[in-house]
């Protein structure tokens, strides 16, 4: 199993969002960085558990856990001139965007800030603390999707 975690915005999309779907499910779409979209394409697995970040937010969160239900398959969005994620170089011929299907597993009880998360010891090395890391897909280390576990249900 592999751990990943998603940045989202919450005014355009929260863990709330989520939770509200049909089947507490939905696609991760719009995602339009190649490093990122590669470790949808080629990492990402039907079980693997990702931690929902709330980016942009006051103050920028670790919020809850969802889970890989569908592996990657083409993003529509990118061929679609109305969508904000429409890219003309992509294609239902030729995709070049990717994206996955997540479920809602769980909500923190309280928000675990980055500015929080910082200070944890066994985080200092994960990506979402690395200045510069601006990611929204991102790989996370067994041990460190353990300790923000642990550190959610204190």
């Amino acid at each position: 199993m592999n751990y990943w975690l998603v940045k989202t915005e919450p005014e355009s999309y929260s863990i709330d969002d989520l939770a509200r779907e049909k089947n507490k499910r939905t696609c991760w779409d719009g995602v339009r960085n190649y490093q990122a979209r590669n470790f949808m394409r080629d990492d990402m697995r039907v079980g693997d558990l990702v931690l929902f970040y709330h980016s942009n937010a006051n103050p920028p969160a670790v919020v809850g856990v969802a889970q890989v239900v569908r592996e990657a398959y083409p993003d529509p969005t990118a061929w679609d001139e109305d969508d904000s994620h429409f890219d003309p170089k992509s294609s239902p011929e030729n995709p070049r965007w990717v994206m996955v299907d997540l479920q809602f597993q769980q909500k923190f009880s309280a928000p675990l800030s980055l500015q929080s998360l910082r200070s944890v010891k066994a985080l200092q090395q994960m990506e979402l603390l690395r200045i510069g890391s601006r990611l929204s897909v991102q790989p996370v280390r067994k041990s460190e999707f353990e300790t923000i576990l642990r550190l959610a249900t204190k």
